[in-house]
């Protein structure tokens, strides 16, 4: 509800392979690191050499596990995830990651981040039968393009995992980043687009797989590469290895850079906090007007935000106060709570806004209902003018790669030009 006018996150995922470590605790800290890109469930996969212990549930990172839990999750490898559900509703079945057995009675446990367009075919094809033998059309269906990837894996008993990860991933559409493992070895893979990130970092003893580097360095790793598009990586006791399953063609989402990446994460060899203040920046040449204060939505237009302010002369300051300890929420507001709507998560400065002409810095508009409520509420608070600038184009078609965007009706922009949707949120000046 309360970022409606955002995209909403893909997932987050984190890998470890390293003996003699507590790895529990160091994919709890990357999953910590990463739960931005997912707030509705949390889990772990956690091997020893014999075996794949799997724990997952609702709730954010801190919520699902604790220090007794991580304790009994003892292992040399293991990966973990936290989610946003794109494919598959938000329920505990579709919690990740998702563990399979082959019928050579292995496991595999598989965490995603991104979302496949060829689901249907895939699980149709595997049409999967009951445990009793039941006919297929009566057996259980995947729930989601994670739980078909990892179905198809573990139907490849007669190879090895890394064999059966080269031979399958070709059949998959769409964008994956994905770890996966056995009781053995760890698993990197990254779709031939490369549209979702996924990096290689190295410990001291070990070495990890995660989303973005903001996650690397919470833990300790030093940045080694990314995962290339098309690549798959293997890390076991020899070490890192590399094979490719498709020729690269990459394609990085760029709202990995103007909204789901932290801005203390490198994209692509580029910060994402750079990357930020040069689009502010261009907006401000792009899109100028006279103000006297620019002031971010907080927290991703912060960087773009400070950027527009050097690059136009315009003094930078705070104008909208963030409640940073609004997240998952299980209790229903009441009418009156929802009245306040935005004000539950944003309050503004008024002593610092009050009869100023104001240029708010976003990341995007997609139903553009919290612009207006900011708009409002911005004046409400005694600013004198107030003009929007979005770091990303105009966001008309939905998106079918890992964001959550609604469909082409809901969006605002989908069939109204700039001035119109400046109207409609009720800003003197739009720019994008």
């Amino acid at each position: 509800m309360l970022d409606a006018d955002h995209p909403r996150e893909a997932c987050g995922v984190f890998g470890v392979w390293a003996p003699g470590e507590q790895v529990a605790n160091l994919v709890f800290y990357g999953l910590y690191a990463l739960q931005h890109r997912g707030q509705e469930s949390a889990g772990m996969a956690v091997a020893d050499g014999r075996g794949v212990l799997v724990y997952k549930e609702m709730g954010l990172v801190s919520q699902v596990f604790d220090e007794p839990t991580l304790a009994t999750l003892q292992g040399h490898l293991a990966i973990g995830h936290t989610r946003y559900s794109t494919t598959g509703g938000s329920r505990w079945e579709n919690a990740q990651p998702a563990f399979k057995t082959n019928a050579a009675g292995g496991g595999i446990a598989l965490a995603h981040n991104g979302n496949l367009t060829n689901t249907a075919a895939l699980a149709e094809s595997l049409a999967v039968a009951g445990p009793d033998g039941a006919p297929a059309t009566a057996g259980r269906r995947p729930s989601s393009d994670t739980d078909v990837m990892a179905e198809l894996l573990a139907r490849e008993a007669d190879l090895s995992l890394e064999e059966a990860i080269v031979r399958t991933m070709p059949r998959l559409e769409g964008a994956f980043s994905l770890v996966i493992m056995d009781e053995r070895t760890l698993y990197g893979v990254r779709d031939r687009h490369g549209v979702r990130p996924l990096c290689i970092g190295k410990l001291p003893g070990g070495w990890v797989i995660a989303s973005e580097t903001a996650a690397l360095d919470i833990v300790g790793a030093t940045l080694v590469r990314e995962v290339e598009p098309g690549e798959v990586v293997a890390i076991d006791e020899q070490g890192l290895r590399a094979r490719r399953f498709a020729p690269a063609e990459p394609r990085l989402c760029v709202f990995e850079h103007v909204y789901l990446a932290r801005a203390d994460s490198t994209l692509a060899g580029q910060s994402v906090h750079q990357v930020r203040r040069a689009l502010g920046a261009a907006l401000a040449v792009e899109a100028p007007v006279e103000a006297d204060l620019v002031i971010p939505v907080p927290d991703t237009a912060w960087s773009a935000a400070a950027g527009y302010a050097e690059a136009s002369g315009i003094p930078f300051g705070e104008g909208l106060m963030k409640n940073r300890y609004v997240g998952r929420t299980f209790i229903q507001p009441s009418q009156t709570m929802r009245k306040l709507g935005i004000r539950i998560k944003l309050n503004p400065l008024r002593e610092a806004i009050r009869g100023l002409r104001l240029v708010v810095v976003d990341d995007s508009i997609v139903r553009g209902n919290t612009t207006k409520a900011i708009v409002a509420m911005l004046r409400e608070a005694g600013a004198r003018e107030v003009h929007v600038r979005i770091t990303s184009p105009p966001v008309r078609w939905p998106c079918f790669y890992g964001i959550d965007m609604p469909t082409r009706a809901e969006l605002v922009a989908s069939d109204l030009v700039t001035d119109e949707v400046a109207s409609y949120v009720g800003a003197d000046s739009l720019g994008y």
